[in-house]
């Protein structure tokens, strides 16, 4: 069972409401972009918990909480490492949208819940970096674009404005 594995299986068990985000989540819609770490989101703070992560601890996991104070977007994050497999971060989020998109994830059979692509959009639009907003381009070109268009609109409506200059920059460029 790889760490990835056991990560979900501890948040599971635990009832921890969790979804596959970032690189790998670009994945599942078709969007290759390489990165090494494995991404969940949450906004169930019993995940930053030492306690739950005890038994990766004993055997052998680094296990890294870093709490957020109120001034940060996050509550936290969690990085869990172990030998060679690639290293597990658990975002904990603390905003209301972020709650909506663990909830309304979408779930591969056999495979742990995904966040919807208007979901992931939203969460790169909030991290704003250079290849975050690249990953939005990318998803912006495949089949079902439009729709997609629309339900980012739809759920911008209530976000932080720096989120909106974003996605009004990317929308505004040539497709």
């Amino acid at each position: 069972m790889t760490l990835f594995d056991r990560v979900a299986q501890l948040l599971a068990a635990q009832e921890i409401r969790h979804a596959l985000i970032g690189a790998s989540a670009l994945a599942v819609y078709g969007v290759a972009r390489s990165t090494y770490d494995i991404e969940l989101l949450t906004t169930d703070t019993r995940a930053l918990g030492a306690g739950l992560w005890q038994p990766l601890h004993d055997d052998g996991a680094t296990v890294d909480i870093r709490q957020g104070d109120a001034d940060r977007p996050l509550t936290g994050v969690v990085r869990i490492e172990h030998g060679d497999e690639r290293p597990v971060d658990i975002v904990v989020g603390r905003q209301a949208w972020q709650t909506r998109a663990v909830e309304r994830a979408e779930h591969p059979p056999g495979s742990v819940p995904v966040v919807a692509a208007r979901d992931l959009v939203l969460l790169k639009l909030f991290a704003g970096g250079t290849h975050d907003l690249g990953d939005v381009r990318e998803l912006l070109e495949l089949p079902g674009a439009d729709r997609l268009r629309a339900d980012v609109e739809a759920d911008l409506a209530d976000q932080p404005a720096d989120m909106r200059v974003r996605w009004e920059a990317i929308r505004g460029e040539p497709a």
